[in-house]
């Protein structure tokens, strides 16, 4: 009988693989990656049974876990503008608090590797955050625009936040705040 695979292995082999992956892109060897983790690398495959397993599981992985922090506070019955904020704020502090995931995650957004079918297990945990820019496509400003145009106009404007944030630390705060007050009078 197999030996149950130790969850504390598998978050070290993901945590390697952000790490590793942040550094020199999505062709990492999986070799490092286990290296990094402190196992060998038959061990990594004993988890992961080929890299684009890997790839799909760690996309699946950030993707949850920047919804678990935003679900986990989410103003349901406060107004659009203060849920917007919501989910301006919460994505915008793990990006800046967590620069190697959100390097990553961008990576895996854009990859190949990763398949519809893992993209479309992330659909639930994305729950209040499909609701609310849905509602916001319906804004007169967003009519007839296609469908994700609101969302894809926040996520282009907090890459410019996170980056005038990130040369300016001292800023931040201002920064968020008055980037998402920006992205809100485009889209109100």
């Amino acid at each position: 009988m197999a030996r149950p695979r130790d969850p504390e292995k598998r978050r070290a082999i993901l945590e390697a693989a952000i790490a590793e992956i942040a550094e020199v892109g999505l062709g990492a060897a999986t070799a490092k990656i286990a290296k990094r983790a402190e196992l060998a690398e038959g061990t990594l495959f004993t988890y992961f049974s080929t890299k684009d397993e890997l790839l799909n599981e760690l996309y699946a992985e950030l993707k949850n876990e920047l919804y678990a922090l935003i679900n986990r506070s989410f103003p349901h019955k406060a107004s659009l503008e203060q849920r917007a904020w919501h989910v301006w704020s919460c994505s915008l502090g793990w990006s800046i608090e967590h620069p190697a995931h959100r390097k990553v995650s961008v990576q895996l957004n854009l990859s190949d590797a990763v398949t519809a079918e893992t993209r479309e297990r992330t659909v639930e945990a994305r729950g209040a955050v499909d609701t609310l820019f849905a509602e916001m496509d319906e804004r007169e400003s967003l009519r007839g625009m296609p469908k994700g145009f609101g969302a894809a106009t926040m996520s282009a404007m907090q890459e410019a936040t996170m980056d005038f944030a990130a040369r300016s630390p001292r800023q931040r705060k201002m920064l968020v705040e008055r980037g998402f007050r920006l992205y809100w009078r485009a889209v109100r």
